[in-house]
């Protein structure tokens, strides 16, 4: 997974870069195989790394999935930002910064589909050490959302009935759900094909309406 922050210098692109290495080796095991049954051992032969390296970088494996989950919810945070911001740039309605968000979430899960399978499941269970930090991490992905939507009732462009945090968390939700979907059983159907579905959804179109 690619990083959202560059390492200072040669000795931070260095770490960054073997961090990296971790992270990659680290999502594609433990989707496999689940988190307790995956070994540091196995971590760093898939990383390519010596095992010292892993406890150089990460206290611990647990420490490692934490900061693995913090990074790629970051990186899918940032994309959804990105998205808004073009959109606003170019002079688009908040609706329109919504169903780039959308395309956006779907290119993310298209490119990090361990890490998105991962993800999903965590959320759901609540014995985990990291889980308060997943929270986080997933506020500030909604939260984004959630500015766009508020912006969007600001303008007129939506009703004042909405309930913006639910909403924001349901929009996520459907992208993320619809794009694991998509690939373990639609796997035929294009990025952009899925992507208009879920934009009809957005606009209010299932019904019929125009």
């Amino acid at each position: 997974m690619e990083s959202s922050s560059t390492g200072t210098g040669t000795g931070g692109a260095r770490r960054q870069a073997t961090r990296q290495k971790l992270y990659e080796a680290a999502v594609t095991l433990i989707a496999e195989q689940g988190f307790s049954a995956t070994t540091v051992d196995e971590i760093a032969e898939r990383a390519g790394v010596a095992k010292g390296t892993v406890y150089y970088n990460f206290a611990s494996k647990t420490e490692l999935f934490e900061e693995l989950l913090r990074h790629g919810v970051g990186l899918l945070t940032a994309s959804l930002r990105t998205a808004a911001q073009d959109t606003e740039a170019r002079g688009g309605t908040r609706i329109e910064a919504l169903d780039a968000m959308i395309r956006a979430g779907l290119v993310f899960i298209d490119r990090y589909p361990a890490f998105t399978q991962l993800y999903v499941a965590e959320l759901w269970r609540t014995n985990r050490a990291w889980q308060s930090t997943l929270m986080v991490v997933r506020q500030e992905a909604v939260a984004v959302v959630e500015t766009v939507l508020r912006e969007g009732v600001e303008r007129g462009e939506l009703s004042t009935e909405i309930d913006v945090p639910l909403t924001a968390a349901a929009l996520v939700g459907m992208v993320l759900v619809a794009a694991l979907d998509w690939q373990a059983f639609q796997s035929e159907r294009s990025l952009d094909d899925v992507h208009s579905a879920l934009s009809l959804l957005l606009r209010g179109r299932v019904s019929g309406s125009r």
